[in-house]
């Protein structure tokens, strides 16, 4: 028994810890229509990620999650003085998404910042015209930023919000979503854009053809 107690306890630590990865990965919804698609196994408890914002795109038009997840959605938070992570992942998904329409796949490339006090409709105009002609980039208040992120269970942290020129750690998933599925897979930061591409396909595909 003494065992069994010291097992859950590790087990409680360990969430607190890692709760968002864990999160991600864990596998406690009962079905998975698109296990098929994955790598790594099922991970069914990706469907709980998402819900209600509301931001502003880059020509300053308010957006909700319904405006955003019209269609098949690739979301990024992120920033745009961030040096070289973001810029990196962004490029990856365009990539990925020129290759699916290569295909005949129609994905949209969404990027969210997470540094609404520099990230202004111009700059994140200016940036989503660098990474792709169909990038829809996000921003808002303070409040409505933090509140997008919490409901994709990602994090962010200013470094030094002293400094003029701040960076700020964030997540880099990348989220495949699609309307009333929800998030159906995380991509991570070493996922190919041929991979990527791959793999949104076959969740289109089961998206199109299981209720």
């Amino acid at each position: 028994m003494k065992r069994i107690v010291l097992a859950v306890a590790a087990a409680v630590a360990l969430v607190a810890v890692a709760g968002p990865a864990l999160f991600i990965w864990g596998p406690w919804a009962p079905e998975d229509r698109f296990a098929d698609c994955r790598s790594g196994g099922p991970r069914p408890g990706l469907s709980e990620l998402g819900g209600p914002f509301t931001l502003t795109d880059q020509t300053g038009t308010t957006m909700t999650e319904a405006d955003v997840i019209a269609g098949p959605t690739l979301i990024y938070f992120g920033y745009t003085f961030c040096p070289d992570v973001c810029p990196f992942d962004n490029a990856r998904n365009a990539d990925a998404v020129d290759l699916l329409e290569g295909r005949g796949y129609e994905v949209r490339p969404v990027f969210i910042s997470v540094d609404p006090a520099r990230d202004t409709p111009e700059a994140l105009a200016a940036f989503a015209s660098m990474m792709h002609p169909r990038m829809l980039a996000l921003t808002g208040t303070p409040e409505q930023v933090q509140a997008a992120s919490r409901a994709y269970r990602t994090l962010y942290r200013i470094r030094d919000p002293d400094d003029d020129y701040y960076l700020i750690d964030h997540s880099t998933f990348t989220y495949i979503a699609f309307p009333g599925a929800g998030v159906v897979e995380a991509f991570e930061r070493d996922t190919t854009p041929e991979d990527m591409a791959a793999r949104v396909a076959c969740f289109v595909d089961h998206a199109r053809t299981r209720p």
